[in-house]
């Protein structure tokens, strides 16, 4: 057997095997004997079929599959002994010119394309700037998220005119363009909250409605085009939604107002537990206190966002698009040109901070072990507990859970990607210069 490579560019490069009848005839007559040991054919008992007889029925399928993990098995071989970096996974070129009779006598000789990954150093280092933000907890953004828990244990009552903050429950009706019912068209009996209406002069025309009134209203106007809402709302698809130009009617069915819960010592306990809190300071001072938690993560996301995006701008390299282009038509076979053009500006941003990430811990030799692994898959399934109960496992509970957790491959790997991109973050944070910044959470949202 031979294998050699021809380098094409820098990024492109064609790896040529010939493989001739002594490479693969020991394989093919051991999958031969193999199969007429496990073979039921109808006059031979079993494992008692000749050879001659699988490798007369069977013979030529039997040389494909064993050509074919040979190849499978010397391209590997070969990828790893060079130390090659492929991108992607090596595509076959096909030659209409070559037949071959697949008669056990064949020499054959098959060429694959490879995409190479680029050459390129890393080089952070304190003259690297970022803005690392502290945000601070004001009063409105505090007023707002008292008014949002108090509201989550409050109570239902049903005005006679709704107000700012109230439900409105009743049908929607599709209409013509003259302003009669469209026959056939969306009606659905639902929810407009009005707090999402974010149209002022349709949100106005909204409130002092009751019982038994009848509006109309434009409903992209009323969410801004926000299709995803619109769908919610109408209860159809967001690609129905976004293409809505009609007006709709409204039948007010009921008022809802989901009153407040009020500042009092049960309230309290709902939220943190029995007697953690014991007035409206402490109340207040707690929930200052999970904000600022929250603000913290905020501000450590766009933190990491920032470094992503800085990372892959400021190093450059060039990357085999032709290639990865028809693998990626090649492993999607449901991709479409439009999709593949589109996306695949995204994709190579991603490949790109990912080869990033593996020259900073090559470069460095940073360990991910497997305890770093399981802290944070332990972290992960502790926080979606806690979505559904106030009360946490127990530690030998939640370690078990993340041992199962684990066991599966791909949730396994996907912590295991997760822990891989945080010390990359955490190397890149080490090494630059990070300007810490005061602004206030209203003025966070603007640039998040």
């Amino acid at each position: 057997m031979n294998i050699s490579q021809e380098k094409k560019d820098n990024l492109n490069a064609v790896i040529t095997i010939n493989i001739n009848p002594e490479d693969y005839q020991t394989r093919v007559d051991k999958a031969i004997k193999d199969q007429a040991k496990k073979a039921k054919i109808p006059g031979f008992r079993p494992g008692m079929v000749p050879a001659a007889h699988i490798k007369r029925m069977y013979g030529k399928s039997i040389l494909v599959d064993e050509i074919n993990n040979l190849l499978s098995d010397t391209l590997n071989n070969y990828l790893n002994e060079q130390q090659m970096e492929v991108l992607g996974q090596p595509l076959p070129q096909m030659d209409d010119t070559k037949e071959y009779n697949w008669d056990f006598a064949d020499n054959f000789e098959f060429n694959y394309e490879v995409g190479l990954a680029p050459d390129f150093a890393i080089d952070f280092s304190s003259k690297d700037k970022l803005t690392q933000y502290d945000i601070k907890v004001d009063d409105e953004t505090l007023a707002a998220r008292i008014k949002n828990l108090r509201k989550s244990y409050g109570k239902m009552s049903n005005p006679d005119v709704s107000a700012d903050d109230d439900v409105l429950y009743g049908e929607l009706k599709q209409l013509s363009p003259d302003g009669a019912v469209f026959e056939g068209g969306i009606t659905h009996t639902g929810s407009i909250r009005l707090d999402q209406v974010q149209n002022d002069k349709i949100k106005k025309s909204l409130i002092g409605l009751k019982k038994g009134d009848e509006v109309v209203l434009d409903i992209q106007q009323a969410y801004n085009n926000d299709a995803a809402r619109i769908a919610a709302v109408l209860n159809i698809d967001e690609d129905t939604a976004a293409e809505l130009k009609s007006k709709f009617s409204l039948s007010v069915k009921n008022v809802n107002r989901l009153d407040e819960a009020d500042l009092n010592q049960e309230f309290f306990d709902k939220l943190f537990g029995e007697g953690v809190v014991k007035n409206e300071e402490e109340f207040k001072a707690k929930v200052t206190e999970e904000i600022e938690v929250m603000m913290v993560q905020d501000s450590d996301r766009k933190l990491q966002n920032d470094i992503y995006k800085y990372a892959t701008d400021k190093i450059q390299f060039e990357l085999p698009d032709e290639f990865l282009k028809r693998w990626l038509k090649a492993t999607n076979e449901k991709l479409s040109e439009d999709e593949l053009q589109g996306g695949y500006a995204d994709f190579a941003k991603g490949l790109k901070w990912t080869l990033i990430g593996n020259k900073i811990i090559k470069d460095n030799n940073i360990e991910i072990k497997y305890e770093d692994v399981f802290q944070t898959a332990k972290q992960r399934l502790d926080a979606q507990f806690r979505m559904y109960s106030p009360h946490p496992l127990a530690e030998d509970q939640l370690a078990q859970y993340t041992v199962q957790f684990l066991q599966n491959k791909e949730n396994a790997n996907r912590i295991f990607d997760e822990v891989k991109g945080q010390k990359v973050i955490d190397y890149i944070r080490s090494v630059i210069t990070l300007d810490k910044k005061e602004i206030t959470h209203a003025e966070f949202a603007k640039i998040a």
